[in-house]
């Protein structure tokens, strides 16, 4: 299989400057011995790691939803963030997304979790870290993925305009600062988690907030 870095889209590479470029490198040659070591044991597979970045380009995006990391259990992980494939059963922070959708929208809780409808209108389901070891959450948040993330945060806010950015949890939270307020719509909330969805997820309206926003910016809302 090709090396890792090969694998990101060359449209989303070339807007990285040259210090991103090294560190995405370096993070890319560490992630790469990993699935060579223990190629079942990294998630998601290898060649869907930059899957969310591959169905767009960066003029494409319209809505940002930032994730943590990868699903750690096996065939869950897809490159998408809180998305899973159609054959797995929806976990409980996706369950909790979608009865927020319901009251929101009105929109039917769906049968799987699969989010790529999402994703193909411009909807850029990003994780901070990419990449993660099976059954340990959070095991890559040290190797260097949180760079490139935030550069691709800082990337969109600048060369973009009027986009819809959703930061659910304390850590998504964080991001803001990377994000220029003053031609973007931020918006916040607690994690759709159990642990705290009922601390202001379940609520806080985001899904027709962002498609208020993008028609009142001639842009098309997302049919979610």
């Amino acid at each position: 299989m090709s090396e890792l870095n090969s694998l990101l889209h060359s449209d989303w590479f070339a807007l990285l400057d040259e210090r991103i470029k090294v560190n995405f490198l370096a993070v890319c040659q560490k992630i790469d011995c990993m699935y060579d070591k223990n190629p079942d044991g990294i998630f998601p597979p290898k060649k869907e790691v930059f899957a969310a970045f591959n169905l767009m380009t960066i003029a494409d995006v319209k809505v940002v939803i930032l994730g943590q990391d990868p699903y750690p259990t096996e065939g869950y992980a897809n490159g998408f963030s809180f998305s899973v494939n159609p054959k797995n059963s929806i976990p409980k922070s996706l369950k909790n997304i979608f009865v927020e959708l319901k009251d929101d929208v009105g929109k039917e809780i769906p049968s799987d979790g699969d989010l790529s409808n999402w994703a193909i209108q411009g909807v850029l389901l990003l994780n901070s870290v990419l990449t993660v070891e099976k059954g340990k959450p959070e095991s890559h948040s040290k190797i260097g993925w949180e760079e490139f993330t935030d550069a691709i945060i800082q990337l969109l806010s600048l060369r973009n305009n009027k986009l819809v950015f959703l930061l659910w949890g304390a850590k998504a939270e964080k991001k803001k600062e990377w994000i220029d307020q003053s031609k973007h719509l931020v918006l916040i909330a607690p994690h759709p988690s159990p642990l705290s969805a009922y601390r202001g997820f379940f609520g806080c309206r985001h899904f027709s907030q962002t498609n208020t926003f993008l028609f009142a910016n001639g842009k098309p809302i997302i049919r979610w």
